[in-house]
């Protein structure tokens, strides 16, 4: 029996296949096993740290790339021990079978790690959503979607270089110089593009608006849905979705409608030139008694703003705070008009006879 496991087969001793053999064994019998105690350790020292986490999303994400890696890692180590034969080093395609495995085991490994890697980021990126979510800041969720992307996007990058490094034996540092010229070609070329990229990073950091605001820009309205790396998605107020290049979010006028504190309506109206002085007073007067008596409504006035060949014409203006719905602001600004008419028939003064009242809304 000693003889037969010291017998060499294709330069290695039975005994040394037998040990690779058991170390793979072992690694496929008890992989989840060790990755669910690593996992768990991990968890540990995060939980140390106050941070509180779901345990079972922690699990599920790291558990399945931490076996592969475990046992890739194992075998790989275990197969390097035995000598590879010559008589099956063949050419394939000017280049040896050993050569090609190593290649593939490089690979494989580099491969496995970082999509661990990419798991830990999903994680990172899952705990701090739940913490922005404590503080309804929407933006905070927003930022944390996009750096996640953008270190994942990294993290790829970087697992294809050191693939080419260390599975294909390719001199990085001159691909990376040529990289360089291509991305500069790649840069003109896509110059739009990058400067959409800048004026994300802007927008981020800025913060002229996030998600949940309705803001007024190159004449359309609406609610801020998603801010992504190429462009800022928007629901009008049609309710249709459209995306504006985030180079134009930032280089146009926007106006935050969130932001303002209160809302402001102008009156117009056009008042026949029968009426007289002292009717245009009382009529003004009248005007100011009911704004003036409305505690939803500030800073009103009311003035005769010009007479002409037409009408005279007497205008007003006053605000409303932002905390109304736009229920209450419609019903408030139809009492306010109702109320003038009633005070005009009660003082037989009559608008003009070529034009009718007119409002204006700044919404």
């Amino acid at each position: 029996m000693r003889n037969f496991l010291q017998t060499e087969f294709y330069h290695n001793t039975v005994t040394c296949y037998l040990s690779v053999l058991l170390f793979i064994l072992l690694a496929v019998l008890f992989k989840r096993y060790i990755s669910k105690y690593f996992v768990s350790l991990l968890y540990k020292i995060i939980s140390k740290t106050g941070k509180k986490l779901n345990k079972l999303a922690f699990i599920e994400l790291l558990l399945e790339p931490l076996e592969n890696f475990l046992l890739l890692f194992v075998s790989f180590v275990a197969l390097d021990k035995i000598t590879f034969p010559k008589e099956l080093d063949v050419l394939i395609y000017r280049v040896t079978l050993f050569q090609v495995i190593d290649s593939a085991t490089s690979c494989a490994l580099i491969i496995t790690f970082i999509w661990l890697c990419l798991r830990a980021i999903d994680f990172i990126a899952i705990i701090l959503e739940e913490n922005a979510a404590k503080t309804n800041d929407q933006s905070e969720s927003q930022l944390i979607i996009f750096f996640k992307d953008f270190f994942k996007m990294i993290l790829v990058i970087i697992g294809f270089l050191l693939v080419l490094r260390f599975g294909f034996n390719k001199d990085i540092g001159n691909l990376v110089t040529g990289l360089s010229i291509v991305g500069a070609a790649i840069a003109l070329a896509t110059k739009e593009s990058l400067e959409n990229l800048i004026a994300s990073f802007i927008i981020f950091f800025d913060k002229p608006f996030t998600i949940g605001d309705t803001v007024k820009v190159n004449n359309l309205t609406g609610m801020i849905e998603r801010i992504g790396l190429r462009s800022t998605r928007i629901r009008t107020e049609e309710k249709t979705y459209i995306s504006v290049p985030n180079k134009q979010m930032v280089d146009s006028i926007v106006d935050n409608l969130s932001l303002r504190t209160f809302r402001k309506v102008i009156l117009h109206f056009e008042i026949s030139l029968s009426t007289k002085a002292t009717q245009l007073q009382e009529l003004i007067n009248g005007i100011k008694d009911i704004l003036d008596k409305d505690l939803n409504i500030k800073n009103a006035s009311v003035f005769l703003k010009e007479t002409g060949k037409n009408a005279h014409i007497i205008e007003g203006e006053y605000y409303t705070e932002m905390i109304q719905t736009l229920e209450e602001f419609t019903k408030l600004r139809e009492q306010v008009y109702l109320d003038v008419i009633i005070l005009m028939e009660k003082k037989d003064i009559v608008l003009a006879a070529t034009n009718s009242d007119v409002v204006v809304i700044n919404k």
